[in-house]
């Protein structure tokens, strides 16, 4: 079934009618790209914390978030809050 361009998105009763209404359609029928959206990103509330390693571990860390393609930084946050998730429990 083929839609018009620009055709209003219908109410879904369920995520899974929603599910199947975009498997058998287009999201690019849905979309008027003559209209301008802005478009703002809430920034979160973060703070930066410097922490001393040395270097061995500093490799081992880097080498280990490489081979599961995130950045050092990014494995360490994970670690720390998956430790903290199991001290609160």
């Amino acid at each position: 079934m083929k839609t018009t361009k620009n055709e209003k998105i219908p109410k879904f009763k369920s995520l899974e009618e929603e599910a199947k209404f975009w498997d058998t359609h287009d999201t690019s029928d849905y979309i008027d790209r003559s209209k301008k959206i802005k478009v703002t990103f809430k920034k979160t509330s973060t703070k930066v914390i410097n922490i001393r390693m040395n270097i061995e571990d500093l490799s081992a860390l880097r080498t280990m978030a490489q081979g599961k393609g995130l950045g050092p930084t990014t494995l360490a946050r994970m670690w720390v809050k998956e430790r903290l998730e199991e001290e609160k429990n």
